[in-house]
């Protein structure tokens, strides 16, 4: 554990970031395997919408440096084309 008062700091807001980034990275997940149920029952006007959160979801993710940016656009990539093979 710390002495100094600053390195003691760096530490609560280090928790306090892991504990928000942590919510932020479920949250994502969550919206991804929310869509992929959708798809799995080709529930096609859900799965659409289930898609616009978790493609926004993963740019969040992204933008916030949670996800690397090239992840994030694969897996939307991926959910797109899952997304076409059930419309088509």
């Amino acid at each position: 554990m710390p002495n100094i008062k600053s390195a003691i700091k760096r530490v609560k807001t280090g928790d306090k970031r892991r504990a928000h980034n942590a919510t932020l990275k479920t949250a994502m997940r969550s919206a991804v395997k929310n869509f992929e149920v959708l798809v799995d029952n080709k529930d096609v006007e859900n799965a659409q919408a289930a898609f616009v959160l978790a493609s926004k979801k993963l740019d969040k993710a992204a933008s916030k440096g949670i996800i690397h940016k090239n992840v994030a656009s694969r897996q939307k990539s991926r959910l797109a084309k899952k997304l076409n093979s059930i419309t088509a």
